[in-house]
């Protein structure tokens, strides 16, 4: 029996087949002019895609990265909250709708579903992509403003993914309050920059503040141990590049690596790591270097030897990210 079509390889071909009737030349050129602009300090209510071309490239160019960066944050935070499943979902400035998939490749099952953004080619091309998903084929793409003036009805689980750096300071926290009074559970994905970690801690108090549960990656609804401007808490996802990948950016390699920083938060019971990989594990001769967020609001090295037993193979195997045994 063939193992079933996981929604990542479903989205690879989704984008794969949109590309086909794109020159490439035309294509690359629309994803080096819109990459600094869509995620960047474009406010949300300017049109930036000109037309189909732009949405398709962008998409293509854009959505597997996003996909896995918020894949693996909904993976801790299912981790967490372990038996949970969403009864519903709405993505804010979903755009094509990357959140909605990963969502779907967390927790099987049919849930009313709703993407909202200003853009409303990228929420027509969300829709037709979705076709190729069952657990998307029933999903509201619906044009909203993202901003102080949002309201969200109520769901068991709001996403927000790369939104963040396109509002102000002051639509950025009615946001955050707009999906804390909505939903159960709010995941928030910025990109893995010093600005966006501050984004991110920023989202996560006020969700503390708003009586939320830190479910990841932290291991405690403490404050962040993290001094401000000596360092950055962020995570890395490993993404497939396509042949719009390599033309854009170069190299030869078949993969590049996503930086993300997130927070995942409930009002569920949570079960947080005992400790968090906070960076890539260093493996040296006989013993592996872990850098661990842990559970007492520490950042701290543990060294894991082979003396350890099968706590050193674990640490061989671990990966930035990664839950550990305190």
């Amino acid at each position: 029996m063939n193992d079933p079509v996981t929604p990542a390889e479903t989205l690879r071909t989704a984008l794969a087949a949109l590309l086909g009737g794109l020159p490439p030349r035309q294509a690359a050129g629309a994803v080096e002019r819109l990459i600094g602009k869509y995620r960047g300090a474009t406010p949300t209510d300017a049109p930036i895609f000109r037309d189909r071309a732009d949405v398709v490239a962008y998409a293509a160019y854009r959505m597997p990265a996003t996909f896995e960066a918020v894949r693996s944050a909904l993976d801790a935070f299912a981790d967490a909250v372990p038996g949970w499943t969403p009864r519903g979902h709405t993505d804010v400035g979903g755009g094509t709708g990357a959140a909605t998939w990963a969502v779907t490749a967390t927790w099987s099952g049919d849930r009313p579903v709703t993407v909202l953004d200003w853009a409303e080619p990228a929420l027509t091309l969300g829709k037709e992509i979705a076709a190729a998903n069952p657990g998307l084929r029933n999903a509201s793409w619906r044009q909203a403003r993202i901003g102080s003036a949002l309201t969200l009805d109520a769901t068991d689980l709001v996403t927000v993914s790369y939104v963040l750096n396109e509002l102000t300071v002051p639509d950025r926290a009615a946001l955050v309050d707009a999906a804390a009074s909505a939903a159960q559970a709010v995941v928030i994905v910025e990109a893995g920059t010093p600005d966006g970690y501050a984004r991110v801690i920023e989202a996560r108090d006020r969700l503390i503040g708003a009586g939320f549960r830190i479910a990841a990656p932290c291991p405690h609804s403490a404050a962040c141990p993290i001094v401000p401007g000596e360092d950055w808490c962020h995570f890395s996802a490993r993404v497939s590049r396509s042949s719009l990948h390599r033309q854009v950016k170069g190299g030869s390699l078949p993969y590049e690596d996503e930086k993300f920083s997130y927070v995942a938060a409930t009002r569920l019971p949570v079960e947080p790591a005992p400790a968090r990989v906070v960076r890539r594990p260093q493996i040296r001769k006989g013993q592996v270097l872990l850098d661990l967020c842990e559970s007492d609001e520490q950042l701290r090295r543990t060294t894991v030897t082979k003396r350890h037993g099968d706590l050193y193979k674990a640490a061989r195997d671990a990966n930035w990210g990664d839950p550990w045994p305190s």
